[in-house]
Protein backbone atom coordinates (compact mmCIF):
# COMPACT_ATOMS: atom_id res chain seq x y z
CA UNK A 1 0.00 0.00 0.00
CA UNK A 2 1.37 3.55 -0.98
CA UNK A 3 2.41 6.26 1.54
CA UNK A 4 0.28 9.41 1.10
CA UNK A 5 2.54 12.39 0.99
CA UNK A 6 1.05 16.21 1.14
CA UNK A 7 3.00 18.29 -1.66
CA UNK A 8 1.76 22.04 -1.45
CA UNK A 9 2.60 24.90 -3.90
CA UNK A 10 2.71 28.51 -2.75
CA UNK A 11 1.71 29.25 -6.65
CA UNK A 12 0.47 26.85 -9.05
CA UNK A 13 2.08 27.54 -12.52
CA UNK A 14 4.35 25.86 -15.28
CA UNK A 15 6.87 27.75 -13.83
CA UNK A 16 7.50 24.98 -11.26
CA UNK A 17 7.48 21.83 -13.97
CA UNK A 18 10.44 20.17 -12.15
CA UNK A 19 7.92 19.54 -9.38
CA UNK A 20 4.87 19.12 -11.03
CA UNK A 21 6.66 15.97 -13.09
CA UNK A 22 7.47 14.81 -10.02
CA UNK A 23 3.65 14.21 -9.12
CA UNK A 24 2.23 13.52 -12.78
CA UNK A 25 5.42 11.84 -14.10
CA UNK A 26 4.58 8.94 -11.80
CA UNK A 27 8.21 9.20 -10.42
CA UNK A 28 6.38 9.35 -6.87
CA UNK A 29 3.86 6.11 -7.73
CA UNK A 30 7.84 4.44 -8.27
CA UNK A 31 8.62 4.92 -5.02
CA UNK A 32 5.74 3.67 -3.09
CA UNK A 33 4.66 7.34 -2.38
CA UNK A 34 0.65 8.65 -3.43
CA UNK A 35 0.59 12.31 -4.05
CA UNK A 36 -1.79 14.65 -2.80
CA UNK A 37 -0.99 17.90 -4.22
CA UNK A 38 -2.67 21.53 -3.08
CA UNK A 39 -2.06 25.18 -3.33
CA UNK A 40 -1.63 27.38 -0.65
CA UNK A 41 -4.98 29.39 0.48
CA UNK A 42 -5.30 33.12 0.07
CA UNK A 43 -3.46 34.98 3.21
CA UNK A 44 -1.33 31.34 3.93
CA UNK A 45 1.38 30.75 2.91
CA UNK A 46 2.72 27.25 2.34
CA UNK A 47 5.41 27.04 4.88
CA UNK A 48 2.40 27.55 7.37
CA UNK A 49 1.40 24.28 6.27
CA UNK A 50 4.37 22.31 6.66
CA UNK A 51 5.04 24.17 10.24
CA UNK A 52 1.38 23.12 11.02
CA UNK A 53 2.35 19.24 9.88
CA UNK A 54 -0.39 18.96 7.35
CA UNK A 55 2.12 19.15 4.56
CA UNK A 56 4.83 17.56 3.92
CA UNK A 57 6.85 19.07 1.07
CA UNK A 58 6.12 22.80 -0.30
CA UNK A 59 7.13 24.89 -3.11
CA UNK A 60 8.89 27.78 -1.64
CA UNK A 61 12.03 30.41 -1.99
CA UNK A 62 14.76 30.60 0.57
CA UNK A 63 13.58 34.41 0.72
CA UNK A 64 10.82 32.72 3.27
CA UNK A 65 13.90 32.65 6.01
CA UNK A 66 15.05 35.81 5.68
CA UNK A 67 12.26 37.10 8.34
CA UNK A 68 13.35 34.53 11.01
CA UNK A 69 17.14 34.94 10.32
CA UNK A 70 16.60 38.97 10.75
CA UNK A 71 15.08 38.13 14.18
CA UNK A 72 18.36 36.18 15.33
CA UNK A 73 15.60 32.71 14.96
CA UNK A 74 15.82 29.50 13.37
CA UNK A 75 13.65 29.32 10.20
CA UNK A 76 11.15 26.50 10.80
CA UNK A 77 11.80 24.63 7.71
CA UNK A 78 14.73 23.73 5.14
CA UNK A 79 14.91 24.88 1.65
CA UNK A 80 16.84 21.47 0.63
CA UNK A 81 16.52 21.40 -3.32
CA UNK A 82 16.35 23.47 -6.07
CA UNK A 83 13.34 24.02 -8.21
CA UNK A 84 14.44 26.74 -10.73
CA UNK A 85 17.67 29.48 -10.70
CA UNK A 86 16.24 32.47 -12.32
CA UNK A 87 13.27 34.98 -11.64
CA UNK A 88 10.68 33.13 -13.94
CA UNK A 89 8.59 37.30 -14.10
CA UNK A 90 8.56 38.95 -17.09
CA UNK A 91 6.95 42.21 -18.28
CA UNK A 92 4.50 43.04 -20.35
CA UNK A 93 3.52 45.74 -22.96
CA UNK A 94 0.16 46.52 -25.14
CA UNK A 95 2.40 47.07 -27.80
CA UNK A 96 5.64 45.62 -29.83
CA UNK A 97 8.64 47.19 -28.54
CA UNK A 98 11.76 45.23 -29.94
CA UNK A 99 13.74 48.03 -28.30
CA UNK A 100 12.35 48.11 -24.92
CA UNK A 101 14.74 49.54 -22.24
CA UNK A 102 13.37 49.94 -18.87
CA UNK A 103 13.78 53.53 -18.37
CA UNK A 104 9.90 53.70 -20.75
CA UNK A 105 8.67 52.30 -17.22
CA UNK A 106 9.49 56.12 -16.22
CA UNK A 107 5.96 57.54 -15.47
CA UNK A 108 4.01 54.75 -16.83
CA UNK A 109 1.00 52.92 -15.24
CA UNK A 110 2.79 49.38 -14.22
CA UNK A 111 0.85 46.66 -12.57
CA UNK A 112 3.16 45.46 -10.15
CA UNK A 113 2.99 41.96 -8.88
CA UNK A 114 3.46 43.32 -4.56
CA UNK A 115 3.85 39.50 -3.34
CA UNK A 116 7.04 39.26 -0.62
CA UNK A 117 9.94 38.05 -3.20
CA UNK A 118 8.00 39.49 -6.93
CA UNK A 119 7.98 42.74 -5.50
CA UNK A 120 11.31 42.59 -3.95
CA UNK A 121 13.15 41.03 -7.23
CA UNK A 122 11.52 43.56 -9.50
CA UNK A 123 12.27 46.31 -7.83
CA UNK A 124 16.60 44.72 -7.98
CA UNK A 125 15.79 44.60 -11.58
CA UNK A 126 14.68 47.84 -11.91
CA UNK A 127 18.13 49.17 -10.06
CA UNK A 128 20.21 46.94 -12.25
CA UNK A 129 18.99 48.48 -15.09
CA UNK A 130 19.72 51.76 -13.58
CA UNK A 131 15.57 53.07 -13.17
CA UNK A 132 14.21 54.37 -9.95
CA UNK A 133 11.26 52.39 -8.86
CA UNK A 134 9.84 55.01 -7.18
CA UNK A 135 9.47 57.17 -11.18
CA UNK A 136 6.76 54.28 -11.90
CA UNK A 137 3.77 54.61 -11.00
CA UNK A 138 3.50 50.75 -9.77
CA UNK A 139 -0.18 49.67 -8.91
CA UNK A 140 -1.10 47.39 -6.34
CA UNK A 141 -4.13 44.57 -7.87
CA UNK A 142 -4.42 41.24 -5.68
CA UNK A 143 -2.27 38.62 -8.02
CA UNK A 144 -5.46 36.49 -8.70
CA UNK A 145 -6.80 39.88 -9.89
CA UNK A 146 -4.24 41.31 -11.77
CA UNK A 147 -4.34 39.54 -15.40
CA UNK A 148 -8.01 40.25 -15.19
CA UNK A 149 -7.08 44.21 -14.14
CA UNK A 150 -4.66 44.27 -17.76
CA UNK A 151 -7.12 42.27 -19.58
CA UNK A 152 -9.89 44.94 -18.74
CA UNK A 153 -7.34 48.18 -19.63
CA UNK A 154 -5.40 48.93 -16.09
CA UNK A 155 -2.20 49.17 -16.89
CA UNK A 156 0.73 50.50 -19.42
CA UNK A 157 2.55 47.62 -18.39
CA UNK A 158 2.04 44.07 -16.02
CA UNK A 159 4.61 42.32 -14.09
CA UNK A 160 3.54 38.69 -13.54
CA UNK A 161 5.16 35.63 -13.88
CA UNK A 162 5.35 32.79 -16.46
CA UNK A 163 3.18 31.77 -18.47
CA UNK A 164 0.60 34.10 -17.98
CA UNK A 165 2.61 36.99 -20.09
CA UNK A 166 2.69 34.51 -22.89
CA UNK A 167 -0.73 33.82 -22.68
CA UNK A 168 -1.29 37.56 -22.53
CA UNK A 169 0.53 37.60 -25.38
CA UNK A 170 -0.79 34.06 -27.60
CA UNK A 171 -4.34 36.16 -26.99
CA UNK A 172 -3.34 39.26 -28.36
CA UNK A 173 -3.26 41.39 -25.92
CA UNK A 174 -0.38 42.51 -25.11
CA UNK A 175 3.42 41.68 -25.78
CA UNK A 176 6.25 40.17 -23.96
CA UNK A 177 9.21 43.13 -23.52
CA UNK A 178 11.52 41.73 -20.91
CA UNK A 179 12.72 38.92 -18.56
CA UNK A 180 12.93 40.11 -14.74
CA UNK A 181 15.34 37.24 -14.72
CA UNK A 182 17.67 38.34 -16.96
CA UNK A 183 18.05 42.05 -15.73
CA UNK A 184 19.43 40.11 -12.59
CA UNK A 185 21.19 37.10 -13.02
CA UNK A 186 20.98 33.53 -11.78
CA UNK A 187 20.27 33.62 -8.55
CA UNK A 188 18.45 31.24 -5.47
CA UNK A 189 14.53 31.55 -6.84
CA UNK A 190 12.52 28.67 -5.83
CA UNK A 191 13.21 25.85 -3.58
CA UNK A 192 11.42 22.79 -1.81
CA UNK A 193 11.27 22.98 1.55
CA UNK A 194 10.22 20.62 4.77
CA UNK A 195 10.98 20.38 8.06
CA UNK A 196 14.42 19.06 9.83
CA UNK A 197 12.22 16.08 11.20
CA UNK A 198 11.04 15.19 8.48
CA UNK A 199 14.04 15.16 5.75
CA UNK A 200 15.44 12.19 7.97
CA UNK A 201 12.56 9.77 7.35
CA UNK A 202 12.50 7.22 4.22
CA UNK A 203 10.03 8.68 3.09
CA UNK A 204 11.90 11.98 2.73
CA UNK A 205 14.58 9.71 0.36
CA UNK A 206 12.15 8.30 -1.02
CA UNK A 207 10.73 11.82 -2.43
CA UNK A 208 14.58 12.94 -3.32
CA UNK A 209 14.93 10.06 -5.48
CA UNK A 210 11.96 10.35 -7.34
CA UNK A 211 12.58 14.31 -7.23
CA UNK A 212 16.13 13.56 -8.92
CA UNK A 213 14.25 11.48 -11.42
CA UNK A 214 11.91 13.83 -12.23
CA UNK A 215 14.65 16.49 -13.21
CA UNK A 216 16.70 14.18 -15.59
CA UNK A 217 13.50 13.84 -17.48
CA UNK A 218 12.55 17.18 -18.03
CA UNK A 219 16.27 18.31 -19.30
CA UNK A 220 16.04 15.07 -21.78
CA UNK A 221 12.31 15.56 -22.74
CA UNK A 222 11.14 18.76 -25.25
CA UNK A 223 8.63 20.56 -24.07
CA UNK A 224 5.94 20.28 -26.81
CA UNK A 225 5.45 16.49 -24.78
Amino acid sequence: MSDEINIQFTRFSAFYSPLIATIAGGFLVEEGLAPKHSVAPPGKSAIEGVVAGAVHVCQSAPSQGFGPLERGQTPPVVHFAQINEMDGFFLTARAPDPGFSWDRLRGKRVLVDHGGQPLVMFMYACHQRGLDFTSIQAIDVPGDRMDAAFRGGEGDYIHQQGPAPQQLEHDKVGHVVASVGQAIGPCAFSSLAATRAWLGTDMARRFMRAYRKARVWLLATLAAR
